[in-house]
């Protein structure tokens, strides 16, 4: 005796939605689908194109995520910000595991389509420079490469008039009473601040007595958190270009590797990793 085919429709499923919002309807999927044009045969330039956009969408998730952070922080609504500040280190923690994908494509492969690309690079993402300046590292040098899009100026400079996500927390260090030295007082926020002894001393003090300061304690190991898998994320981006190119100039211009490799001595949180040297 033959079993008829399984239908969903018997159990209350959605068979119909000519007036009815679908799940591609929602998502905009003919929109994200067909944001992929390559501009050459080679079977493997399609994967670099949806490697370099799912991480965009990503990045925007970051960003949604940081800026929230900031503002929970600076309304001493620490709960929340944990949750967020552990959200955008998992988001990392992907962008990470994408990395191994792309790694399958070989430097040969790769050669079919770079032409292609002419002097477009990921060193121009301005949503990768939002993260740089929402979490501290403000170099405005870094605006050059979008002088071309009004817009998106305006978004980076709204972010650099604004303090930080490590700015918020040493504020919030401020407010609980740890003297933090100038951080305390300054208004320009256009530049990347230097690491202070004053911080390191308050952080210290934190994780000395964990158990006295537990909100605080927290706020920094999430920070860490963050900082941990976005410099994994780092060096993933060095060995795959490495491992494509070996130390070819980007398409960009940069220095391709020895430029990437600079990138990671760049601490976000610097007085978190040196206290570290100090217990």
């Amino acid at each position: 005796m033959s079993r008829q085919p399984y239908d969903p429709a018997r159990e209350g499923a959605q068979m119909s939605f000519r007036e009815r919002m679908s799940y591609s309807d929602y998502l905009h999927l003919e929109k994200i689908l067909d944001a992929q044009t390559p501009l050459s045969t080679a079977h493997d330039e399609l994967l670099f194109i949806i490697q370099h956009q799912t991480s965009e969408l990503w990045m925007r998730l970051a960003i949604h995520e940081i800026r929230s952070a900031k503002v929970a922080i600076r309304d001493n609504q620490l709960q929340p910000a944990f949750k967020m500040l552990t959200r955008v280190a998992r988001i990392f923690e992907q962008l990470n595991s994408a990395w191994d994908v792309l790694r399958t494509m070989t430097p040969s492969e790769y050669t079919e389509f770079r032409d292609s690309l002419g002097q477009s690079s990921g060193f121009q993402s301005w949503q990768y420079r939002a993260i740089e300046f929402l979490a501290g590292n403000r170099n405005e040098a870094m605006l050059k490469p979008h002088a071309h899009r009004a817009e998106v100026i305006a978004e980076l400079e709204n972010i650099l008039a604004e303090p930080s996500l490590y700015d918020e927390a040493l504020l919030l260090l401020s407010r609980e009473g740890f003297d933090i030295g100038p951080d305390a007082k300054r208004t320009d926020w256009r530049q990347s601040r230097q690491a202070s002894d004053d911080v390191l001393a308050a952080w210290k003090a934190i994780y000395q007595a964990p158990a006295e300061h537990w909100a605080l304690y927290e706020l920094a190991e999430k920070l860490v958190d963050f900082e941990d898998y976005f410099r994994r994320w780092r060096f993933n981006h060095v060995t795959t270009v490495e491992r494509i190119i070996g130390l070819k100039r980007g398409t960009g211009g940069t220095a391709g590797v020895s430029y990437l490799r600079r990138m990671l001595e760049v601490e976000l949180f610097p007085e978190l990793w040196k206290l570290r040297t100090e217990l």
